[in-house]
């Protein structure tokens, strides 16, 4: 079994690189949550705006943490975020797609209508909104949710081209002539061919997830006290600290949030290959 995968990987580059890349990234998280305290996270722990050394391979900021342990502490908060925002928009998504894709009539009108009109406002202005009311008081698990509250209209509509190309495949009309109710013929017959590309959206998601965080963080408008990627940024701008030459403060946040989102590219290019016969690779 193992030679297979591995000899599918090798048919699947883009597939490989995205898991090795985020693989590299969860070693990191992991060895170095055994190797550095995560309490040097916290501000005064450390000497302040001190550069790369054997004692902080990362340095420190102005706020006195020592950046090895912010990105250690930093990075699974950014990316709990991203799979929890991924999680609903595109849970949410896929059982709205299926309903209005199978039963058409007027809960797709609905359905359809909602998602199109959610999709020409725009989204970076809204999340800002709601971001702004609930400043002060945001927590990370919070930021999800607000992430979450549009991440499930571009599942709706792409997922839903998906299952009204398959509800008129002939396997489908066989199910419903045999008896077989609506639900049954969604969990049993169109969500196990779709398996694949809601693996690739959920992954496209979880990435647009984390990019709408940072954004949001940038601005000074996520989680003020936790040490995530986006608001480490944030403490970056605030500081000047790319004009006063403290490139090392930028540099480590920067270097993680490349991996990440390459990581995440490359996974779903893999993924949609393995949805899209068309795209795989021959032997």
């Amino acid at each position: 079994m193992m030679r297979g995968v591995v000899r599918y990987l090798r048919r699947n580059p883009s597939l490989a690189l995205g898991t090795v890349l985020l693989a590299a990234l969860a070693l990191f998280v992991v060895i170095g949550g055994m190797l550095v305290d995560i309490e040097d996270a916290r501000p005064l722990s450390a000497p302040t705006l001190r550069a790369p050394s054997w004692e902080y391979p990362f340095g420190t900021d102005r706020q006195g943490r020592d950046l090895l342990a912010v990105m250690i502490a930093g990075t699974p908060l950014t990316l709990r975020i991203g799979f929890i925002a991924g999680f609903l928009g595109v849970g949410i998504g896929t059982v709205l797609a299926f309903i209005a894709a199978y039963y058409r009539g007027l809960l797709d009108t609905v359905i359809r209508g909602i998602a199109d009109i959610g999709l020409t406002v725009p989204g970076l202005l809204v999340l800002i909104i709601i971001a702004v009311s609930l400043k002060g008081t945001l927590t990370v698990n919070q930021m999800a949710i607000v992430v979450a509250s549009l991440a499930w209209l571009y599942p709706t509509r792409t997922i839903r081209a998906q299952v009204l190309s398959l509800r008129e495949r002939g396997y489908v009309e066989v199910a419903r002539l045999s008896g077989m109710s609506g639900p049954a013929i969604i969990f049993f017959e169109l969500m196990p061919n779709l398996l694949p590309y809601l693996a690739a959206t959920l992954v496209n998601a979880v990435s647009a997830a984390i990019l709408a965080s940072i954004g949001l963080e940038v601005l000074g408008l996520g989680p003020i006290d936790a040490p995530t990627l986006g608001m480490t940024l944030y403490w970056v701008n605030f500081n000047a600290a790319m004009i006063n030459g403290w490139w090392w403060w930028w540099l480590a946040p920067t270097v993680i949030i490349v991996m990440v989102f390459l990581g995440l590219f490359f996974l779903t290019v893999g993924l949609d290959e393995i949805a899209n016969p068309r795209l795989r690779r021959t032997a």
